[in-house]
C-alpha cells in the first residue's frame, strides 16, 4: 500500500512539473507573440499634437503614433523627414499632400486621411496612381458648419462687429433712427452658389426667417431644393436677384477666382457677400476693390488667402467686412466626431479591412 502511495505521488509531481514547464513555455510563447505584434505594429504619422484625444486614443490602441509637437501646420521640411516608412497618415486642410510627400513616404503607405470634407490638399491623382486610400470627413459638418454661415450672415448684414467695436469705443451717444442700421433677411432673395449638404442645410435655415426667395447654382435640379422652394437658376440670374449671395461650392480647377471684378459687378450695390467654402475661390483683390467702391455693400468671410491673414491686409481695415478665423466646422462635438471618424478611416484599412472605411473618398 505504502509503495502505491509512493508511487502515485511520484506521478502527480511529475505531472506537475510537466505542467509547470508547460505553462512557462505558454507564457514565454505569450510574450514572444505579443513583443512580435508590437513590433509589426503599422506607423501613422499625425500632423498635429492637438487633435482631440479620443481618436489620439484611438489610434494608439493599434498602431505606433508619430505626432508632430507644435500646435501649427507642420512645415514641408518637417513632414518630408517624418513621413518615412509611415504606413497612414491623419493630415489637416493645412498640410498639402503631394507627389514629393508621397514619394518620400515610400511604398509601404496605405491610407491617407484628412480630417476635412475638402480634399484640395491632396493630389488625389498622385494617391490613385499609387492605390492609396483616402478618407475625408463628409457630412459630419454639415450642422456646424451652416450655424455658424447664418451667424456670419447676420453680423455682417446687422453690422454686429461693427457695432460691437463702436460700444468700446464711446461712439453709442443715444438710440438714433438710422445709426448701425442694415437689411434684415425677411422678404429677402437669398442666392446659394453650390448646393451641396452646407448649401441645402443654410437654406434650411434661412426659410424661417421669412425669406422671399431661394436661388440656387448646381449642375442639376435639387430634389432637396422642394423643401425650401429653391430655385435653381444660372450664375448671372443669381447675382442679378440676390440680396445675399451664400458661396458653399467646392473648389476645382472650374472654381477657382469664379468671384472677380466682373463677378462683382453683377451684383447689386446694397448685395452682402458670405463666403464659406475656400477662400481662393474668390479673386481676394477684387472682393477689397468691390467693397471699398461701394459696388456691394459688405463681405462676411470665414475663409481668405492666404490663412491666417495678413494684419496688413486691406481686408481687415474695411468696417463692410467680417472676418473669421475659419471656423466653420468649431462646433466641439463636431471637431470631436471628425477626428474619431478620420481615425477609423485610418484603422479601417491598416487592419486590411478598406471596405470599412466609414468615409471613403471615391477616386
Amino acid at each position: 500500500m505504502a509503495l502505491f502511495n509512493v508511487s502515485i505521488f511520484g506521478k502527480l509531481n511529475q505531472t506537475k512539473s510537466l505542467l509547470f514547464i508547460a505553462l512557462k513555455l505558454s507564457i514565454h510563447n505569450q510574450k514572444f507573440f505579443t513583443s512580435t505584434i508590437k513590433m509589426n505594429r503599422p506607423r501613422v504619422l499625425i500632423t498635429r499634437p492637438d487633435i482631440p484625444s479620443t481618436a489620439l486614443n484611438l489610434l494608439k490602441e493599434q498602431c505606433d503614433v508619430v505626432l508632430w509637437e507644435k500646435p501649427e501646420p507642420i512645415p514641408k521640411s518637417v513632414l518630408l523627414s517624418k513621413i518615412k516608412n509611415m504606413d497612414g497618415i491623419y493630415c489637416l486642410l493645412t498640410d498639402k499632400i503631394d507627389e514629393e510627400i508621397l514619394n518620400a513616404a515610400g511604398p509601404q503607405l496605405k491610407v491617407v486621411a484628412s480630417m476635412s470634407v475638402g480634399v484640395d490638399h491632396l493630389d488625389l491623382q498622385a494617391l490613385k496612381k499609387r492605390n492609396i486610400k483616402v478618407g475625408y470627413t463628409p457630412g459630419i459638418l454639415t450642422d456646424a458648419t451652416a450655424e455658424l454661415t447664418i451667424a456670419l450672415l447676420l453680423a455682417t448684414s446687422r453690422r454686429l462687429i461693427e457695432a460691437n467695436r463702436a460700444v468700446y469705443e464711446g461712439e453709442w451717444k443715444a438710440w438714433s433712427p438710422t445709426w448701425m442700421c442694415g437689411p434684415g433677411l425677411s422678404n429677402s432673395t437669398i442666392g446659394i452658389v453650390g448646393l451641396g449638404r452646407i448649401g441645402i442645410q443654410v437654406a434650411k435655415c434661412l426659410k424661417s426667417f421669412n425669406t422671399s426667395r431661394i436661388l440656387y447654382t448646381s449642375r442639376n435640379v435639387k430634389q432637396e431644393a422642394s423643401e425650401f422652394g429653391g430655385e435653381k437658376v444660372k450664375l448671372d440670374i443669381l447675382l442679378e436677384k440676390s440680396d445675399f449671395v451664400i458661396v458653399t461650392i467646392a473648389l476645382t480647377p472650374d472654381t477657382r477666382q469664379m468671384f472677380n471684378q466682373n463677378t462683382f459687378k453683377k451684383m447689386k450695390k446694397s448685395a452682402i457677400f458670405i463666403n464659406v467654402s475656400r477662400g481662393e475661390v474668390v479673386d481676394q483683390s477684387a472682393l477689397i476693390e468691390a467693397l471699398k467702391n461701394k459696388i456691394i455693400r459688405a463681405a462676411g468671410l470665414d475663409v481668405m488667402t492666404p490663412e491666417p491673414i495678413p494684419l496688413d491686409s486691406e481686408l481687415l481695415k474695411l468696417d463692410n467686412c467680417v472676418i473669421l478665423p475659419h471656423i466653420g466646422s468649431a462646433a466641439i462635438e463636431t471637431r470631436e466626431e471628425m477626428s474619431i471618424i478620420t481615425a477609423k478611416n485610418i484603422i479601417a484599412v491598416l487592419k486590411g479591412s478598406p471596405d470599412e472605411m466609414p468615409t471613403p473618398l471615391q477616386l
